[in-house]
């Protein structure tokens, strides 16, 4: 989805509201769009069309946005801690701003913050290595079907659907 299509959806509210986000920090919104637009990249290359389902692809793409905006971030604040937070925000925003079933909701909630603590763990990393660290965690993940079972899994990401897609490169 493009930016202009997103913004088409959103009420005054919520473009208001996004808006005050953006403005508490505007260095952040060119290194962040370019994490989003790199996301897709990646995803897209690894993945093809399953990343956009409720499976291992997606919960990857959820970690690996949250990744790459405490990256692009860290880079202007030299903060781990103001990168963390700025990602939860976005991200955080992006989840109320296009609802989706509480279900999948939570699940996205979750990969995100799973996303934002890995990046803890690669800050130093290059792409590559940050990618293949991912891959083999998203071979972990643990599948769902009830958001009470999400708490159960705090170190892991989580899915609900069985990629049974051709354009699923997968595990």
């Amino acid at each position: 989805m493009s930016i202009r299509s997103l913004l088409k959806r959103l009420s005054f509210g919520q473009i208001l509201r996004l808006t005050g986000i953006m403005f508490q920090n505007p260095l952040f919104i060119y290194p962040t769009l370019k994490a989003t637009r790199r996301t897709m990249m990646i995803c897209d290359l690894h993945y093809g069309k399953a990343h956009h389902k409720n499976g291992k692809a997606n919960a990857f793409r959820h970690a690996l946005w949250n990744i790459l905006i405490c990256q692009t971030t860290f880079r202007i604040t030299k903060n781990k801690e103001k990168s963390v937070s700025w990602a939860q925000k976005i991200t955080d925003l992006h989840e109320k701003l296009a609802p989706n079933k509480p279900l999948d909701t939570a699940m996205d909630l979750h990969n995100n913050a799973i996303g934002r603590k890995y990046f803890l763990e690669l800050i130093t990393c290059f792409e590559e290595e940050m990618i293949t660290f991912l891959k083999e965690n998203t071979q972990k993940a643990k599948k769902v079907t009830d958001i009470k079972e999400i708490p159960d899994h705090k170190d892991k990401l989580v899915y609900l659907l069985e990629e049974k897609n051709k354009d699923f490169q997968g595990f």
